[in-house]
């Protein structure tokens, strides 16, 4: 051990514990042994705090000046008093005094929206294409294909005259693509063919009135003077494209035909 270092004494303080909470000294021991005595009813002069002579601003004007960069969001008040500063700059809108724990959340657009989704189409389906539908009210019957709408939905025709099929959606999954087409470029469709188009319209229920509940009934659905135009503007240009096809006979006889399948007949061994 070198001789410059000291060891540390380890000493014990005089009013130590002697178990379960029982010290050396009592409370009045340790008073008169300290001679807290002398210092009872002993009065200490107040030092008068001087000016600041390192030219700073006293404490008052420091805090009520820390708006004046911003001179359009304060405004300057005459303070009285000899020890007030003078004035005071006093905010215009007055902060908040309470503030939320928690902020709001925020509605934000989705990302995953089905209407930002992209649309496809399988690539034996195009404008013309003769499918046969496979789920709804017109199962079975042969439509021509016209177009794809923004929904991702098919715009099919019978036509009407043919199968008695009219304008209609219907999703790419209930469809079968078949390789019989016919020429529909010269066909212009009228621009309102659009999703908006075909959605109904639901009509508000009635309030509650007095008198017999089964007096009104509900009324069906009844096809609009518009959308029998439109069929039939439709209709009479896809007549001319199938009128075109060189075996037109057999295209009609064809479309009119229902689709089925016979005994030992599997879908997915046939070609269509």
């Amino acid at each position: 051990m070198a001789p410059t270092e000291k060891k540390k004494k380890s000493t014990k303080p005089r009013n130590y514990d002697l178990g379960n909470g029982v010290v050396r000294f009592s409370r009045s021991a340790v008073y008169h042994k300290k001679a807290l005595y002398k210092f009872i009813g002993k009065k200490v002069d107040k030092k008068k705090k001087t000016s600041n002579t390192l030219g700073g601003k006293p404490k008052g004007v420091a805090k009520s000046n820390r708006f004046c960069s911003d001179p359009g969001r304060v405004v300057e008040k005459q303070i009285g008093g000899e020890k007030n500063g003078g004035k005071r700059y006093v905010l215009i809108k007055k902060r908040r005094a309470v503030y939320p724990t928690q902020d709001k959340i925020k509605k934000r657009p989705s990302k995953q929206l089905f209407k930002d989704h992209k649309r496809t189409l399988k690539p034996s389906i195009t404008p013309g294409t003769i499918l046969i539908l496979l789920a709804g009210a017109h199962k079975g019957k042969r439509v021509v294909f016209l177009k794809q709408l923004r929904s991702g939905l098919l715009l099919v025709t019978g036509p009407y005259e043919i199968n008695g099929c009219p304008l209609r959606r219907i999703s790419q999954r209930y469809v079968i693509g078949t390789q019989t087409k016919v020429n529909i470029k010269e066909v212009k469709l009228p621009k309102n063919l659009t999703d908006t188009y075909f959605k109904r319209q639901r009509q508000k229920r009635a309030k509650k009135e007095e008198g017999d509940i089964f007096q009104k009934k509900k009324e069906g659905y009844k096809v609009s003077d518009t959308r029998k135009a439109d069929q039939k503007i439709v209709d009479a240009q896809v007549f001319a494209a199938i009128r075109k096809h060189s075996d037109r006979k057999v295209l009609l006889a064809y479309l009119s035909a229902m689709f089925g399948l016979r005994s030992s007949q599997f879908p997915h061994r046939l070609q269509f």
